[in-house]
Parts: C-alpha cells; sequence; structure tokens
C-alpha cells in the first residue's frame, strides 16, 4: 500500500522448479484476496516482494514476442519475456479463486448480514489507509475526493445498465476490475461490487467448478465462454492500465488517491449488510436472485438483523487490512534497508 512509485528494476531473476512453485503460492495468496472486496491483490504482490517485477512484465509484453519466436524459437521469446513467472503466478491466482468461489457465494446465500458486515469493514479500513496516503490536501485534491464519492455513490443507486451475465457487460467489467493488479490498496473484488456484477462473476467460477466436478459439459462451457469474456476485457485493460496509472501515480499521486478514497466511500453503500429488494431478475438456472437493491436500516430489515454479529464481523474486517498494513510497512522498512 505504500511506495507506489517505481525503482529501478534489476533484471528479470531467473529462477528453478522450486522457486516457481514459490511464485504460484504467492499467487495463491493474491487470487484469495481479489475473491474478498476489500483486499487487494496487488498488496499481497507488494508484501511478498513481486510487485515491481509483475507490472514490469506486464510492460514488456508486445508484439515483439512474435518477432523473437520468428527469428530464434518460442522458447528464447517466452524467456526473454519472463512468461514463466506470469504463468506460474496466475497459475496460483486461478486456482485460489475457483476454491474459493464456492465457499463465498455459499456463505453469500447463507450468512449475508455477517459477510457483508465483514466486507464492510474491509473497506472502511482501506480508505482509512488509502486516504492517509495523501499528503497535500489542496483545495483540486478535496475535489476529486468529493466528487469520485459522489459518482461512486450515483453509480451504486442506478438501474443497472444491462445484465451482469451480458457479454459486453462482462468484457467492461473485466475491463475495469483489473486495475486491482495494478495498484495495491484497492480491491477488483470492490470494482465488480460497485459495477453490481460481483455476486455474477463468482457464481460463473461456481458454474465452472460444477461443470468439472459433475462433468457437465454443457455448464463448463456456458461458464468458460463467460470467463473468457471477461478474460479477454481483463488483459486489454491490464496493459492499458498499468502505464496510464504509473505515470498518473508519478505525477499526479495525491489526485489519483483521492479519487481511490472518493470511489470506496461512495461504495459503501453499495456494501451495506441491510439491503431491500425492489426487482429481481432471472439468472441463468431460471432462478429468480435479485437485481435492484436499496439500503435500509436494521429495524426494518424484514428478517433477523444481527446487529452484535454484523458489528463484529466488521471489526474482524477492518482489522484484517490493519494487520495486512502493518506487514506492508515492515516489508517496505526492511526492502529500504536492503538497498
Amino acid at each position: 500500500m505504500y511506495f507506489w512509485g517505481f525503482s529501478k528494476i534489476k533484471p528479470m531473476p531467473q529462477r528453478n522448479f522450486l522457486q516457481y512453485l514459490t511464485v504460484t503460492a504467492k499467487g495463491l495468496a493474491m487470487g484469495a484476496a481479489d475473491v474478498v472486496p476489500g483486499v487487494s491483490g496487488g498488496t499481497i504482490a507488494f508484501i511478498s516482494g513481486i510487485y515491481e517485477e509483475l507490472i514490469e512484465t506486464i510492460h514488456n509484453i508486445d508484439f515483439g514476442f512474435f518477432k523473437i519466436w520468428k527469428k530464434d524459437d518460442f522458447l528464447t521469446a517466452w524467456k526473454h519475456y519472463n512468461l514463466s513467472f506470469l504463468f506460474a503466478l496466475f497459475a496460483g491466482i486461478f486456482i485460489s479463486i475457483i476454491s474459493l468461489a464456492k465457499l463465498i457465494t455459499w456463505l453469500l446465500d447463507v450468512y449475508p448480514i455477517m459477510v457483508w458486515s465483514f466486507f464492510f469493514g474491509l473497506v472502511v479500513a482501506s480508505i482509512v489507509f488509502v486516504g492517509k496516503q495523501i499528503t497535500n490536501w489542496r483545495l483540486a485534491v478535496i475535489c476529486a475526493l468529493l466528487l469520485a464519492s459522489l459518482l461512486s455513490y450515483l453509480i451504486t443507486i442506478a438501474d443497472p445498465i444491462g445484465s451482469p451475465e451480458s457479454t459486453w457487460f462482462l468484457f467492461l467489467a473485466g475491463f475495469i476490475a483489473i486495475i486491482a493488479m495494478i495498484l495495491p490498496g484497492i480491491s477488483g473484488a470492490f470494482i465488480l461490487l460497485l459495477l453490481g456484477a460481483y455476486t455474477t462473476v463468482i457464481g460463473i467460477v461456481t458454474q465452472l467448478v460444477e461443470g468439472i466436478t459433475t462433468l457437465n459439459g454443457s455448464l463448463f462451457f456456458g461458464a468458460l465462454g463467460k470467463l473468457l469474456i471477461f478474460a479477454v476485457g481483463a488483459i486489454l485493460g491490464l496493459k492499458m492500465f498499468s502505464r496510464v496509472l504509473n505515470w498518473m501515480f508519478k505525477h499526479h499521486k495525491n489526485l489519483i488517491l483521492a479519487v481511490l478514497t472518493g470511489f470506496m466511500v461512495g461504495a459503501l453503500n453499495k456494501i451495506w449488510p441491510w439491503k431491500e429488494v425492489l426487482q429481481y431478475r432471472m439468472n441463468h438456472a431460471g432462478e429468480q436472485i435479485p437485481f435492484i437493491e436499496r439500503s435500509i436500516l436494521p429495524q426494518n430489515y424484514e428478517g433477523t438483523p444481527q446487529i452484535l454479529y454484523a458489528i463484529i464481523f466488521a471489526i474482524i474486517g477492518f482489522l484484517t487490512i490493519f494487520l495486512l498494513e502493518r506487514i506492508a510497512i515492515k516489508t517496505a522498512i526492511k526492502s529500504s534497508e536492503s538497498n
């Protein structure tokens, strides 16, 4: 979450098999973080010491890969672009996400208030810690924070612009949510929540796993097709966002931090644990699921409000980010001392 700029990147390290397994393990941790709104996979990448290599590797990928492949061979091009690192990392991320998606889906269905309260605490903590990094509260920064908060809130109360399962919407969600891979401190799952696509994407991953475990080809290929659309959007977004955001943090750091903080403030409405369903929609399985909701006070909630549990899990969520922040500070200090 700290030290957003990049130091001079060292040559990409050469690894053995066990070292690549370690990279995959770090990917597992990143994937687990990206499933939970409020925890950033970018933060885990930073804490585990692979953040700069990840961004640099992504920056370097271009069509020159095919020139080297044609001139020499595929293996030479693969090594030149450090793709073994990306493959090991993304394999871990993928395994983690498909492993946790079904659990998250079940928890949201059985314990919605406690889960959303946990998420609420995570995002509140992220607001505090990202906001603390703003060093100059000039008028432009304050206006950026207020405008971003307002825009984010309006997005949460607006009618969805399309079905969360539609092709173009999944592409857009992937394109925007990948920002979490680049920015320590903001979560891709949080962005999916803001767009209203979180439960849809988690559900699609769950369908993919069910298709594999039940050998249901129709379910598997249907989910795989949707995930590929999401992935294409993510890849394009990753390539475009990485350079733009790196430049923004180097030249307008306070402004972009204010915007990120504002987006999280406004989106708290989306994560509020107590909701009233205004409109339902039909999902892929023909089931009625909430489509348009609004936040209400706990005393107006139809079921048991579980206020005490909500408070406890919100505190746990907040402390989770707090502990990650402490680890990030220690990691940054050790890194600066070693350099």
